[in-house]
């Protein structure tokens, strides 16, 4: 089932069951889809949002409000900490199970050894790679810096 289905039947399902807080969140996530697809429209390339962007879109929601709760938590304000984390419950649920770090340190020599990559010259193929097969399984902000210190 593509993932766009997937989040509409939980749509639905939430509304008949009067789920208020993970009926809004499945809407903000309908809504950041909707956006990126308009973006591409007016891009002129015609493209719709395939599930690798929708992973991609939903992996930023996930690391917004992450921070978002932090902040919050920071500042005192346990209830929308809360909400934000409720919030990130619901996405991930949509998203494939994150990587250990032991695994992301295999996939990492993996898509070196794979693209052949022997200098730092070579870490945008090595990203590419990690990023074609693990996209919304391992956040790409960490990996990058572990790629440069493995071909540094």
């Amino acid at each position: 089932m593509e993932m766009r289905e997937r989040i509409a039947m939980a749509l639905k399902d939430a509304m008949k069951a009067k789920e208020q807080d993970r009926l809004s969140t499945l809407r903000l996530i309908n809504a950041a889809i909707k956006d990126r697809e308009i973006a591409l429209r007016s891009s002129g390339d015609g493209a719709s949002v395939g599930d690798a962007e929708v992973l991609a879109i939903m992996g930023k929601m996930v690391k917004q409000r992450q921070e978002s709760a932090r902040a919050y938590e920071e500042g005192g304000r346990l209830e929308l900490a809360e909400k934000e984390l409720g919030e990130v419950k619901v996405i991930e649920e949509f998203l494939p199970r994150q990587l250990a770090p032991e695994e992301v340190s295999a996939a990492v020599d993996a898509a070196i050894a794979k693209v052949g990559a022997s200098s730092i010259r070579d870490m945008g193929r090595v990203m590419a790679e990690l990023k074609a097969k693990y996209t919304g399984q391992m956040d790409f902000g960490a990996v990058g810096p572990m790629v440069k210190d493995k071909l540094g």
